[in-house]
């Protein structure tokens, strides 16, 4: 059977309502042209964010009613803490409210001013926590990662021979630490290979560096690697995590992923030191460390999902339901990129609106088109979101290509929701010619993509 139906049966639903055109002409106006600032029940298809829309299971649900909120060794937390180690195998667990925090403890007390952090790609969160420390945040993606039609099969590996080079000039005292995004969201939601990750962390290690990933969605890598990498098509997916997770020190995870929660995250760690004074630091900014800024039903629910995350079934329909709207989108003249990711589909906004200029944001352009023409909201990746000013040489820093993300909630629309995503890009593109640029006319000195504003030129 080549049809991969939803693996669950649906027990509750929320209405959703499209605006007239009149009402989302107006809203988006209002939100000066940035898609953050909308209000969800303004919102017909919400494909912003994959980061705490899934919707919990029953299992889940009957978890947040044995929620066990002690201030101080919540039974849930215990729960938390061995489902962790038993899928990562590493021995400490410090449980926080989302993935930037923990990227903000774990870099606030690894990294001093000066240091440089390699990686596939960072992720906007994580370039800022280590930015904010004023570090360097360096980027090593693979060639063939930055194209947009290769079909290369882990397109998030990183570049060894660039990580070689830099390791070999600066060593273990200017580079503390190497990340690696698993998948690679900022470069278009792709995995890396385990031989790319045993390779990196061998460089890495030799030279005493840690090699830690961004495990947000480190079970679609590992469904990626069991179906693309040769060895690995009989082994369960949670012992290729296992694998991955035995080449790197720690991780930093937003449980709002792969662990199919509307909150939460952790961090784990092998230094034991480390996780100390982590932990310290934890006290003073979110809290007690068997709660780390949740309540006992949040870890709870985490628990079950990161297991649920992990299911063959799960991930067969997940990863071929994005793959689903990425064929409809080329179905209806479009060229996303290729292969789809786990969690997004990725168009280029340039492809779809040639009239509009870098400078002029064409994929910040495209988001606002798919408003107003379906109330379908997506997510910018490009220009608006990653464009910097470099302060020491004043050159402005770009990227290679202006994305538009379509991330899709876990467990929560069905085909016949991307259906109509696809009709709705049809449509936009029929008026192309009447979708205008942006310039900004407002912007934050960090992370501009969430609080920018725009008008239209």
């Amino acid at each position: 059977m080549k049809a991969i139906p939803e693996p669950y049966k649906i027990k509750a639903v929320e209405p959703i309502r499209l605006l007239s055109r009149r009402e989302r002409e107006k809203k988006i106006r209002e939100a000066k042209f940035n898609l953050f600032k909308l209000r969800s029940e303004d919102v017909y298809i919400d494909l912003l964010t994959d980061s705490g829309t899934s919707a919990l299971s029953d299992n889940q649900w009957a978890g947040l009613l044995q929620g066990d909120e002690a201030y101080a060794g919540s039974r849930n937390y215990y729960h938390f803490v061995d489902t962790i180690k038993e899928i990562t195998g590493f021995e400490h667990v410090i449980p926080v409210h989302q993935g930037r925090a923990a990227e903000n403890l774990l870099f606030t007390t690894l990294l001093k001013e000066g240091d440089i952090v390699p990686s596939n790609t960072h992720f906007d969160t994580t370039r800022a926590n280590i930015e904010r420390q004023g570090a360097t945040a360096l980027d090593l993606l693979i060639e063939e990662g930055k194209s947009f039609d290769s079909d290369y099969p882990f397109k998030g590996n990183m570049d060894l021979e660039e990580l070689r080079r830099l390791v070999k000039k600066y060593g273990k005292k200017r580079i503390p630490a190497g990340t690696m995004t698993v998948t690679n969201n900022s470069g278009g939601g792709q995995p890396a290979s385990m031989e790319n990750i045993k390779s990196a962390s061998r460089i890495l290690h030799r030279h005493g560096i840690k090699l830690l990933f961004d495990a947000c969605r480190y079970a679609e890598n590992a469904y990626f690697i069991k179906k693309r990498e040769s060895g690995y098509a009989r082994r369960s997916v949670k012992s290729i995590a296992r694998e991955m997770f035995s080449y790197a020190d720690g991780c930093t995870m937003s449980a709002k992923k792969d662990g199919l929660s509307n909150i939460g995250g952790f961090i784990a760690l092998n230094d034991g030191k480390l996780a100390t004074d982590v932990s310290n630091l934890l006290i003073l900014l979110e809290g007690f460390p068997t709660y780390g800024g949740l309540a006992g039903r949040d870890l709870e629910a985490i628990a079950r999902g990161l297991r649920e995350g992990l299911e063959q079934d799960y991930l067969d329909f997940r990863v071929n339901q994005v793959a689903y709207l990425g064929r409809l989108l080329e179905e209806v003249g479009l060229s996303p990129m290729n292969p789809t990711g786990g969690h997004a589909v990725y168009v280029e906004a340039g492809s779809c609106l040639p009239h509009i200029p870098r400078k002029q944001f064409p994929a910040q352009a495209l988001t606002v088109a798919l408003y107003r023409e379906g109330g379908i909201r997506s997510c910018e990746f490009g220009g608006a979101t990653f464009t910097q000013t470099d302060k020491k040489s004043g050159r402005i820093r770009s990227v290679p290509m202006d994305l538009v993300r379509l991330a899709i909630p876990r467990r929560v629309y069905t085909h016949s929701h991307l259906d109509y995503v696809a009709e709705v890009f049809t449509e936009v593109g029929k008026k192309k010619d009447e979708v205008r640029g942006l310039r900004i006319v407002y912007e934050p000195t960090r992370l501009r993509l969430f609080t920018v504003e725009f008008e239209e030129i």
